[in-house]
């Protein structure tokens, strides 16, 4: 299983972390999600899932990864 960091830009609130979650939660493959909102971090878990997938995950969220 491979554990994947990333950096979150716009989020603001409790709300931005739960939308970010559920969508990249929605990936094909992944098996775990932490999201921080103290510095926008997102870890990703699983298998099978790509870098382009989780980019466009958390664009489907309304935000972007730095």
């Amino acid at each position: 299983m491979a554990e994947t960091r990333y950096t979150v830009t716009g989020m603001s609130c409790d709300h931005c972390v739960r939308a970010v979650r559920d969508e990249v939660a929605a990936i094909a493959g992944v098996t775990g999600v932490e999201v921080e909102l103290d510095g926008g971090r997102l870890t990703v878990s699983g298998d099978g899932f790509t870098d382009e997938q989780v980019r466009a995950a958390v664009g489907d969220a309304g935000y972007a990864l730095a």
